[in-house]
């Protein structure tokens, strides 16, 4: 096929590989845009509860599932079924392994799946978070261990993904960024993608694309780090960072707000910047800033912890059998999604220190609270806690009562001050 071939309204079915929190919401918006969508996960389950309408992820309610299974989209675990694709989108997810070094197995599985199965003409796309080189190294080698040659067998381009969980935006509506490993993949990806989204930025190779996705997400690490360490210094000169963030915000250029909190969450910005740091050793070359960065952030849930220490010292109370109730698990407000959450470490780490914490967060399951070794609670007498620490500033909360009837109350997220709430008993980070 051709660029001008997948441009045409017929003969295009995509694949997707992987349907988590990227390649779910990806799979629901193709069939909404009229594409023919192939759902693919090895996890049966998953495939099962999906085709019954039950839809795991916030951002994919089980009515907009459930419209585009009536609308055609197909689930399986069976790679045969994927046969008459000839777009494949890999979705999978791209660790840090336990040295925080990458963990491709996804990606490699993904890649010698989709091997295994392409047609003559297929687009191959990975859109999975990795470091510059990997759709070379990774995909086009599986393709040419199968016995396909790049741009006469198979297309193969790059495309980071752009999900953002809680968001409103329609994710058609999001640039896609597009690097084909040739003029020509690239040529043909484009094609594919301008059917899947308004708009498409193509870039002149794969590695471009690779490094635009760690970009993003470092240029937010190291910012909020700024935000983060200027929050500990204003603290040390009582200064609120909140006020001094909002005046300097009024410049209409140069300055851009970003706010501190207890630490970065989510898949991507802990995450993205370690990549980088590691294929700059790979190719002896250090991101000194950028590490520093990770550093200060990854660091925030201690300074939370110990700034919880000091409140309940104001009080004459040891954090060792103090009662805390902490509002938030998951990494961002209106989400359920507590992957490498700061949240998560600062109850954590308040716990080994031997307080007894509950926890309040309306977007997540008890038994996902439960995992994580404390108490899930809804309906609950304020009066009981020694203090109410606020972690993510979730719309479902009554902060207004929580304030009225605590002891006193630790806001790390602001969320008084965004509502416009005045509580003598509320400290900011």
């Amino acid at each position: 096929m051709t660029a001008a071939d997948y441009s045409s309204e017929a003969d295009l079915t995509v694949a997707v590989i992987g349907l988590g929190y990227v390649g779910l919401p990806f799979a629901v918006n193709a069939q909404s845009r009229g594409i023919a969508t192939i759902g693919f996960d090895i996890n049966r389950g998953k495939i099962e509860d999906l085709a019954a309408g039950r839809s795991p992820i916030g951002d994919v309610s089980d009515e907009v599932l459930r419209i585009a299974l009536e609308a055609g989209m197909k689930l399986t675990a069976e790679p045969a079924d994927l046969k008459d694709a000839n777009a494949f989108i890999i979705c999978v997810p791209s660790p840090l392994g336990a040295t925080r070094e990458p963990d491709l197995s996804y990606i490699r599985a993904a890649s010698d799946l989709v091997a295994s199965v392409v047609s003559a003409g297929a687009l191959v796309s990975l859109e999975s978070t990795t470091y510059p080189g990997t759709t070379e190294e990774i995909i086009a080698e599986s393709l040419h261990q199968a016995g396909l040659e790049i741009d006469r067998d198979v297309f193969v381009a790059y495309s980071p993904e752009r999900v953002n969980p809680g968001s409103n935006t329609a994710l058609h509506s999001i640039p896609k960024v597009v690097g084909g490993l040739t003029p020509k993949s690239t040529e043909v990806a484009v094609s594919v993608y301008r059917r899947l989204v308004d708009n498409v930025h193509p870039v002149s190779d794969a590695k471009v694309a690779e490094l635009s996705k760690l970009l993003e997400n470092t240029y937010r690490s190291i910012n909020i780090a700024l935000a983060n360490e200027m929050a500990q210094l204003a603290h040390e000169l009582g200064i609120s960072i909140w006020e001094t963030i909002e005046a300097a915000a009024t410049k209409p250029f140069g300055f851009t707000a970003f706010y501190p909190g207890p630490g970065v969450g989510g898949h991507c910005i802990p995450l993205d910047p370690q990549y980088l740091a590691w294929k700059a050793k790979e190719v002896g070359g250090t991101i000194r800033f950028v590490e520093l960065a990770d550093q200060i952030n990854t660091n925030m849930p201690r300074y939370v912890v110990d700034r919880v220490m000091s409140l309940l010292n104001d009080q004459q109370k040891a954090v060792r059998g103090s009662r805390v109730l902490a509002i938030g698990l998951s990494y961002k407000p209106n989400v359920s999604d507590d992957r490498e959450s700061p949240s998560v470490e600062v109850v954590e780490r308040l716990v080994e220190l031997g307080a007894d914490v509950d926890v309040v967060d309306p977007m997540l399951t008890d038994q996902a609270i439960r995992l994580r070794g404390v108490t899930p609670v809804s309906d609950v007498s304020l009066t009981m806690y020694d203090l109410a620490l606020v972690l993510t500033d979730h719309d479902d909360v009554d902060y207004d009562t929580i304030a009225r009837q605590s002891v006193a109350v630790f806001d790390t997220r602001a969320a008084y001050r965004r509502r416009g709430l005045s509580v003598d008993n509320v400290t900011e980070i």
